[in-house]
């Protein structure tokens, strides 16, 4: 579908509420640190399609405190080496559609079904990855024709909704020690990251995330005033027959006095210099104290992790049954695909939350940014 569609759809949307954009300032907030910390997931992938310029749209209109989102590196062999905003390692048919080569002939076209690390910004720029909702998230607003934005180009549109700049940011290096092909290195992503992080109105906004420890330590190598949030679920815990995981940087969990699993995660994020736990909130796991299950996240490991002097939160938590156990255990914030019902929520509990953002302004810099 033609890119200009979703141009019209957001015009179209702002004009038919708003009538003609105001240009006024708009302090959004005050302090944002002081605000329960409730984080759009992608953006609110739950209620927008995931990760492109709408999606952070409809995170500042709905009250988050921050804006959680992914970051792949282009082609690095060709000197492209662009920062974009995206989740997944592979463009996927699930998500993003072709539309045209980005020049006459090119080889490499069609582009869905191959690695971010394997394309060029420009051949990114064509797909289509604002049209197919997801089967799991069935309320989401689709925006034909949107595009996958660079790190710079969602920095800058949110500055125009935010010209205080207030709003506070997550940001995840979306590599795999795995795989070393499938994404650029740790070096990559920690330069070229810092450098547009030093670059944006944003610098002190901004926390890193990984479930690759290397980044995080590379990070606080590299810059130690940016906070760090270690990310770590069943998948880079744990690994088959009690190998190292690739995703701890070399350390095992087992090492750690403990004495139980919940407290050694904590210690081995704080032995990083992690600013911040994030562990899953929802997965279970099997109990060692009783029959049955237990979930991941417990209150022991928050209360050892607040005892090291770290913050805990959890990802990604859609239900508000498990969110009022969190906030019960102590996590100091939620990453959710759900902002707007995460942040409803807690201004019901007398919660202080982050204010929501004009949509005359947001749906103006959107129409702008889009062009």
């Amino acid at each position: 579908m033609c890119i200009l569609f979703v141009y019209t759809l957001i015009i179209s949307e702002f004009a038919l509420v708003y009538g003609s954009p105001s240009q006024g300032p708009f302090q959004a907030v005050t302090n944002n640190h002081r605000f329960y910390d409730v984080q759009a997931h992608r953006g609110g992938r739950g209620n927008v399609v995931e990760s492109i310029l709408p999606s952070f749209a409809w995170g500042l209109i709905d009250g988050a405190t921050i804006l959680e989102l992914d970051n792949g590196i282009t082609q690095a062999s060709l000197q492209d080496g662009e920062v974009v905003v995206w989740h997944d390692e592979q463009i996927t048919a699930e998500k993003c559609s072709d539309t045209a080569p980005a020049v006459p002939d090119d080889p490499a076209y069609p582009y869905v079904g191959k690695y971010i690390t394997n394309l060029t910004l420009a051949q990114i720029k064509t797909l289509d990855c604002g049209s197919k909702r997801q089967t799991d998230f069935p309320h989401q607003l689709v925006y034909p024709g949107a595009r996958v934005s660079t790190l710079w180009e969602v920095f800058d549109f949110v500055a125009c909704a935010d010209p205080s700049h207030q709003i506070l940011w997550n940001i995840e290096s979306k590599i795999n020690p795995q795989y070393p092909n499938r994404t650029a290195g740790v070096d990559d992503f920690v330069q070229k990251q810092h450098e547009i992080f030093l670059s944006s109105p944003y610098y002190r906004s901004i926390t890193y995330q990984s479930f690759d420890w290397r980044t995080l330590m590379a990070m606080k190598k590299l810059d130690n005033k940016i906070i760090t949030s270690a990310l770590i679920d069943e998948d880079n815990a744990f690994t088959p027959v009690n190998l190292t995981s690739p995703w701890l940087a070399g350390l095992r969990l087992e090492s750690f006095p403990g004495p139980s699993l919940s407290k050694q995660m904590a210690q081995a994020a704080h032995s990083i210099q992690a600013n911040i736990l994030s562990p899953t909130g929802t997965f279970l796991i099997p109990s060692s104290s009783h029959e049955g299950f237990s979930h991941f996240t417990t209150p022991e490991m928050i209360s050892e992790a607040h005892r090291l002097g770290m913050k805990v939160i959890p990802f990604t938590v859609n239900r508000l049954d498990r969110v009022e156990e969190l906030i019960k255990d102590g996590a100091d914030g939620i990453i959710t695909d759900y902002p707007n019902v995460v942040r409803r929520w807690a201004k019901q509990q007398g919660l202080l939350v982050a204010p929501k953002y004009p949509k005359q302004r947001v749906f103006s810099c959107l129409y702008q940014h889009m062009q």
